[in-house]
């Protein structure tokens, strides 16, 4: 296969997976706006879930398939993607005021996720064992989890205001399951073009498949999330572009690699660490930044410097490894 035919059906496959990530998260948001929960939970939860379903499939097809280092780069990737690039993004459209419960509570909780996975795959250096494996008993660790954060935003569910969050189109209830039903065929479909075609055009430029995963295909899976946080900044809608990030990041690490690892243990790729510890300082820094400048608030500055360091942390991560 040459290169061209290559990167035509990564991109198809891309394009594809977007597609059907977009039909889901319409339907689904519609059918949550009909149950009267806020923003909040409808960013954290339907949006977030949605915007992460072509990592989801990635990732799945990627261990299934054995191309595990995909999976991990995948992920890791795209949360580090999600803070740093459209975070910064739709901070230099409009500043992102951030509230209370998600600086003290959703943000340390997505930065749970990244401290968790590196002792969960460290093995080691943790363990002295000969390799670092992500087992099914860790990934089952990782969904317990992820059920107390459930249980976290059923709480917050019952607290919120009964409201319709006016940027969502509200469907019929057919449309929104014709939405859902699609939406998953083509995450499906794409995901497996995007995974095997971006294994061949690895192979073809001379780059390992976790760089790929990190770079081209965690870009490329979160870009529903891009599309949803610039929207919602524009209109002004703070909780939904943060909480679509933050809870995008916790699906991404105790429901994805959870579920991951659960149905195929994950070998990590050499030296995730250091890429994993790259995301950990993300998450760290965006909690930091609550408290620097105008409290609670992502201004336009702290956005150029979010994206300067992705810039940089991609150009090393393509001349180092």
């Amino acid at each position: 296969m040459s290169l061209f035919v290559s990167f035509g059906l990564l991109a198809f496959g891309l394009g594809i997976l977007i597609y059907g990530g977009g039909l889901l998260v319409k339907g689904a948001s519609s059918l949550a706006s009909r149950l009267g929960v806020s923003e909040l939970v409808v960013g954290l939860t339907v949006v977030a879930f949605g915007t992460s379903a072509p990592e989801l499939m990635v990732s799945l097809y990627a261990a299934v398939t054995g191309a595990t280092d995909i999976a991990i780069g995948n992920i890791v990737g795209s949360n580090i993607a999600n803070i740093l690039l459209i975070l910064g993004i739709a901070a230099l459209i409009s500043p992102l005021a951030v509230k209370s419960s998600t600086v003290w509570k959703e943000i340390p909780f997505a930065l749970l996720g990244g401290l968790m996975l590196l002792f969960l795959g460290a093995d080691v250096l943790i363990s002295g064992t000969s390799s670092d494996v992500l087992s099914r008993g860790e990934g089952l660790a990782l969904i317990g989890v992820f059920v107390i954060f459930l249980y976290y935003v059923y709480g917050l569910a019952k607290h919120s205001k009964s409201e319709v969050p006016d940027h969502i189109d509200t469907q019929s209830a057919w449309r929104a399951v014709i939405s859902i039903t699609v939406g998953l065929v083509g995450l499906t479909i794409g995901g497996k073009l995007l995974v095997d075609n971006a294994i061949v055009f690895a192979e073809l430029i001379g780059l390992s498949e976790v760089v790929i995963g990190l770079t081209i295909v965690a870009a490329g899976t979160s870009l529903p999330e891009l599309a949803t946080s610039v929207i919602a900044a524009r209109r002004g809608q703070n909780d939904i572009a943060v909480g679509n990030i933050v809870g995008s990041n916790i699906f991404n690490i105790f429901w994805i690699l959870g579920l991951t690892a659960v149905i195929a243990p994950l070998p990590m790729p050499t030296d995730f660490i250091y890429d994993l510890g790259f995301e950990i300082f993300a998450s760290t820094l965006l909690f930091l930044i609550m408290f620097f400048g105008t409290k609670h608030t992502i201004d336009r500055s702290q956005g150029m410097l979010f994206l300067l360091l992705y810039v940089g942390y991609v150009t090393i991560l393509l001349f180092s490894k």
